[in-house]
């Protein structure tokens, strides 16, 4: 089984690096952008130990405990065959 894990910064919390990327794809000529937000992505592949109910609740603590900070940041993962 392997877990998706998405990674991105609060709406409410501004993002320079994105404001950069936005720009910088503003400059290179792309049209139509009204923001650009960045964040992360990792994928965790679990062995085959675990039911799905187990994967998921481990993988929610890890994203939750260690993958981000709740302050600033949220998560949202899936899970695959």
């Amino acid at each position: 089984m392997t877990a998706y894990v998405y990674v991105s910064l609060k709406k409410t919390v501004l993002d320079p690096q994105g404001k950069t990327i936005q720009s910088a794809l503003n400059k290179m000529g792309y049209k139509g952008l009204e923001s650009v937000r960045q964040g992360k992505y990792f994928e965790i592949t679990l062995d085959g130990g675990l039911t799905r109910e187990h994967a998921q609740a481990e993988i929610e603590r890890i994203a939750r405990e260690v993958l981000t900070n709740p302050v600033i940041e949220e998560f949202r993962f899936s899970l695959a065959d």
